[in-house]
């Protein structure tokens, strides 16, 4: 029986997405949509489909019928699914701050919830489902986003020499990074437009004038009200702007975003690879529903040292693992020139995606041809080798 099969994923349309970068990977013509994501994986609300003998299959119904041999006794043991989704983002406008609860909460909530009656796709419900969320990006173009509360030096310079925040300042010092985001996020609409109009009709002039540089939390807080839909209410994200590291990934970089740890992506286009989750705890810059109260039993109120990976090159000198602490999943970017040759043999099920060029990916049973933007699902215990004509760059999801 095959082991290796061609997988074709499934585009999210969301108001942040670019129009242009998903839809020229995957060489389809672009009528002006938001395509933000492109899902790899078996998650119910967007399974990608699999090419059988037997037709094309959604990948969530294959695994439900051949789990055991496609993901192998010991995922099937410890997760009893494909235990990761594996993504394409292009982020034209900033996402929501977020913030992803630990896996024993998010079966609390979920199961609190439940037993309230709340629909799963209530715009107020907070658990979508009873799984945490760790997630890791690498960069696929010079990336931008915030990452974890500044250190404490860093805050208090912050807020010293923003002239609009001089006032949280003492906030900081007596109740600390808890007291200071628990004041912000509970305002009231009138107390945030008060304190941010000021800073707005400081900031927005310069931005306008192209004056601002993207290292500046000032850039990013005037873009944010530049791409509101209502610039009569200011959004309380604003603040978090000011108080996160605002962190630049290049080309090839990753950044892993664990439990707890408040974040934002604001630019650019990435490989980003989580647990099978759609679990999101929002903190601002959105019109989608805040939970200032069950947000701020989750979030990780201490410094972030951000950690900007460039991944472990293995000695075969092809494969780059980006390493992270997650049981769930596991990132590594394949990148051949003409005379290598790649092997590898799969313990569970892989994902792979071309990003660049063309490749052949050979197992005992078939092979497959996969071009920019092509993707293919391999089972458990499967032997294969990729090579290349001309060079290609490959992203490979499994379970570590």
């Amino acid at each position: 029986m095959p082991k290796l099969f061609a997988l074709k994923g499934k585009i999210q349309n969301y108001a942040w997405g670019g129009t242009r970068f998903i839809p020229e990977l995957l060489g389809i013509e672009s009528n002006n949509d938001k395509c933000a994501e492109y899902w790899l994986g078996a998650h119910a609300n967007a399974p990608s489909v699999i090419s059988t003998s037997d037709g094309d299959q959604n990948l969530d119904s294959y695994l439900a019928s051949h789990n055991s041999e496609s993901l192998g006794d010991e995922v099937v043991e410890n997760f009893g699914r494909l235990p990761f989704l594996f993504k394409v983002l292009d982020v034209y406008d900033m996402l929501s701050i977020q913030v992803h609860p630990t896996k024993t909460e998010a079966e609390k909530g979920f199961r609190h919830e439940n037993e309230l009656g709340i629909p799963l796709t209530a715009p107020h419900r907070n658990y979508k489902d009873d799984n945490h969320k760790p997630e890791i990006m690498v960069a696929l173009s010079e990336f931008w986003l915030l990452h974890g509360f500044l250190s404490k030096d860093k805050l208090e310079e912050r807020l010293r020499n923003t002239p609009e925040f001089i006032d949280l300042l003492s906030v900081f010092n007596e109740a600390g990074y808890f007291g200071l985001y628990k004041r912000v996020m509970e305002q009231s609409v009138d107390e945030t437009n008060q304190t941010l109009a000021p800073l707005v009709n400081r900031i927005m002039p310069l931005y306008l004038k192209g004056k601002l540089d993207k290292s500046s939390p000032d850039y990013w807080a005037a873009k944010a009200v530049d791409s509101s839909t209502d610039k009569n209410v200011l959004d309380k994200g604003i603040y978090s702007i000011y108080f996160f590291n605002i962190v630049k990934a290049n080309k090839g970089e990753a950044v892993f975003q664990d439990a707890g740890i408040p974040h934002a992506y604001l630019e650019g286009q990435n490989m980003e690879l989580m647990a099978n989750s759609d679990n999101v705890l929002r903190g601002g810059l959105t019109p989608k529903h805040i939970d200032v109260s069950e947000l701020l039993k989750h979030v990780a109120f201490e410094e972030t040292i951000p950690n900007v990976m460039k991944g472990s090159l293995q000695e075969d000198g092809i494969e780059r693992i980006y390493k992270t602490p997650a049981p769930d999943f596991e990132l590594s970017k394949i990148d051949l020139k003409k005379s290598d040759i790649y092997k590898s043999k799969t313990k569970t099920a892989q994902i792979l995606i071309v990003i660049d060029g063309e490749a052949e990916i050979v197992t005992d049973s078939n092979k497959l041809l996969v071009s920019k933007g092509e993707s293919a699902f391999l089972k458990a215990d499967c032997k294969y080798i990729i090579s290349s004509t001309s060079s290609a760059t490959i992203y490979k999801a499994t379970t570590p």
